[in-house]
């Protein structure tokens, strides 16, 4: 990652989180304008239950890079 790049995702992530959602979905409408982006019935449902437990205090988010930490650690322990 260049040093510029790695400059922007840190700023990027010191967003407020709705901020980060509509970055996110702009830099993601770039790669294919053409693609369909919706998701079914259930899975936007379950997306929407997950953020109201989130909004609510039922669950508490991790930062981006303990989680990432978290993953890559797991990932070396994989056989």
């Amino acid at each position: 990652m260049s040093q510029t790049l790695s400059q922007l995702t840190e700023e990027a992530l010191k967003l407020p989180p709705d901020d980060r959602v509509f970055l996110a979905e702009s830099l993601l409408l770039t790669i294919d304008e053409g693609h369909d982006w919706s998701v079914d019935e259930a899975t936007m449902a379950e997306l929407e239950r997950r953020l109201r437990d989130f909004r609510e205090g039922r669950v508490v988010g991790v930062p981006v890079d303990q989680a990432l930490g978290e993953i890559r650690e797991a990932l070396k322990r994989a056989p």
